[in-house]
């Protein structure tokens, strides 16, 4: 489904979201009458917008924002469909006649695509539980007289374009054939080419020439299925997607239908959403019937990340010290209620975000369940970065009392935020400890860990802090040597897949990931330096991204056997 552009617009979807079913429901119709009355030439104030759906106008709007009206009336028609998808409307208790997709194809003699079409051209679709107990798109009668009244013409064309004789259609099979044994065309183009010296509609073509392939197996067209596209197409097409590529440009390039180009995307998002590696620490709240409502109703505390990303604090070189303690002393500490909220907040999305993924089925994916999944994971990493940051100057503050016996300030700082990192992903907000209490010591046991010099000093923490980590120790099990073994040769693997050579050279040198997993022999960063012919504080920095980039791919567990 199409996404709605304007976030003003996508913002009041997410404040209706937890409306009175009564409520909603008159916003809806009020949202479809809106549709109505817009002129794409003209430019609405959205005051005006929030007003007809709602009936409330908005206090201390902060400015008299415009929306032109064919892209008002565009995001229109999906903001019905999705508001109506928030509710459970049973197709049989309307008062007029509701037709699915299928129905409505038959009723109007023309294709699936076709209805999809006229959905782009102003067919209003809600979203109805039908006698299956399914949720599927719908169209009240009222509606698709009303397209039928403004739109004669091309619903007239709609119902002929599929009436072809033996003879037009076997035309077209032959000149496909003509085309696939001449040419180096996608379906698609193929499709294009015939549609236009015959006058056919596209839709008619590819019906005609995949109904034969169907019925011909022996001697068909398209030795492969021309809805079928190779994985790594599919990946190009994606990676382009994300950079900023034009859905024209797709269907251009990858001679595909606009359809088939948002099938595709949608395949390859949730391939990504389905390979994520997501790790929570779960709680019984979590799984009480309010408590979707109880925990996202309210936005978390008004706090923003003072960094651009939650990376930029581990790009510290020779030099830049002083300007990164100073924006720490700018960056806002969390008080208590604020800590508990934010983790509460952190690991439920991820817990909703595992228990949705459940559900996707790569055959029919569900554009919708994925917006919401990749909404709550950027609402993660925004709130992981907020708790990061609250606690920068923590690991400043203990990588000051470990630079005896010339450990650098610089590597500790480094070393110590990848702790706190960890110790984020590992901390149960339900216990009676602050995170701060938690993080100190975990960045202590791993300075004490790397640093052997080092004697580490957790002495000043609270009493009911240390029993906190010595019980999450005795929940550790020893692997045994075998499972350590088979997961050191999964690692290698992984860091070959996701690391270009110099970082694999560097990652697997200074972590000893050639020998042994069990005892380690590692090569100082300065060593690695000598090696490749760079400084100490450019291996650091490789180091750094390499981590960073394998954080997106290991588990918890795997990331702290790497570094550990």
């Amino acid at each position: 489904m199409r996404r709605i552009q304007n976030q003003n617009l996508t913002q009041l979807l997410v404040q209706l979201k937890f409306t009175p079913p009564k409520q909603l429901k008159k916003q809806l119709d009020a949202a479809e009458k809106l549709y109505a009355i817009i002129e794409p030439e003209k430019e609405y104030p959205f005051e005006f917008v929030i007003f007809y759906i709602t009936g409330f106008r908005p206090k201390n709007f902060p400015e008299q924002i415009l929306i032109k009206g064919d892209e008002l009336a565009k995001d229109l028609r999906t903001f019905i469909a999705r508001l109506s998808s928030q509710m459970d409307i049973d197709a049989n208790e309307q008062e007029q006649q509701v037709y699915t997709i299928d129905q409505l194809a038959q009723q109007m003699n023309v294709s699936a695509k076709t209805i999809s079409r006229w959905r782009q051209r102003g067919l209003i679709a809600r979203r109805f539980v039908f006698k299956d107990g399914k949720k599927k798109l719908g169209f009240l009668q009222s509606s698709v007289n009303k397209f039928v009244n403004e739109n004669p013409e091309l619903t007239t064309y709609a119902k002929n374009f599929t009436k072809v004789t033996e003879d037009e259609k076997k035309q077209i099979v032959k000149q496909a054939a003509n085309l696939v044994a001449r040419t180096s065309l996608s379906a698609y183009q193929i499709f294009e080419k015939i549609a236009a010296k015959t006058g056919k509609a596209h839709e008619t073509v590819r019906y005609i020439i995949l109904n034969h392939d169907k019925d011909n197996p022996g001697k068909p067209v398209f030795k492969q299925p021309p809805g079928v596209i190779r994985p790594e197409a599919a990946v190009e097409l994606y990676k382009l997607y994300k950079q900023g590529g034009s859905l024209e440009d797709l269907m251009t390039r990858f001679g595909r239908s606009k359809s088939s180009i948002y099938r595709i995307i949608n395949r390859q998002r949730a391939r990504a959403v389905l390979v994520k590696k997501i790790d929570f620490i779960d709680n019984d709240e979590f799984h009480e019937d309010n408590a979707k409502q109880k925990i996202l109703a309210m936005p978390a505390a008004g706090i923003k990340p003072a960094f651009k990303a939650v990376n930029e604090p581990f790009k510290l070189a020779a030099g830049s010290l002083p300007k990164y303690i100073q924006t720490l002393k700018d960056t806002p500490l969390l008080n208590r209620q604020q800590e508990i909220d934010l983790f509460r907040r952190y690991n439920y999305l991820k817990y909703a975000v595992c228990k949705e993924r459940e559900k996707i089925k790569l055959i029919a994916v569900s554009g919708i369940m994925l917006d919401e999944i990749e909404s709550h994971l950027r609402q993660t990493q925004i709130i992981k970065e907020i708790l990061i940051e609250a606690n920068l100057r923590l690991v400043v503050s203990i990588a000051n009392k470990h630079t005896a016996k010339g450990a650098n300030l610089l590597d500790l700082i480094s070393e110590g935020n990848l702790s706190l990192m960890r110790a984020v992903e590992k901390f149960d907000y339900k216990k009676e400890v602050r995170f701060s209490t938690y993080a100190s010591l975990a960045i202590a046991k791993d300075y004490a860990r790397r640093i052997p010099a080092e004697i580490s000093r957790p002495d000043k923490a609270s009493t009911d802090g240390l029993k906190y980590v010595q019980h999450d120790r005795r929940n550790i099990v020893t692997a045994d040597v075998t499972v350590l073994e088979r997961t050191h040769k999964s690692l290698v693997h992984v860091i070959k897949d996701n690391l270009d050579e110099r970082e694999q050279y560097v990652i697997l040198n200074h972590f000893d990931l050639f020998g042994s997993s069990i005892k380690k022999k590692k090569k100082t960063l300065q060593q690695i330096g000598d090696d490749l012919n760079l400084t100490k504080e450019r291996v650091r920095q490789i180091e750094l991204a390499a981590l960073q980039k394998l954080r997106h791919s290991l588990s918890i567990k795997e990331f702290e056997l790497l570094t550990g």
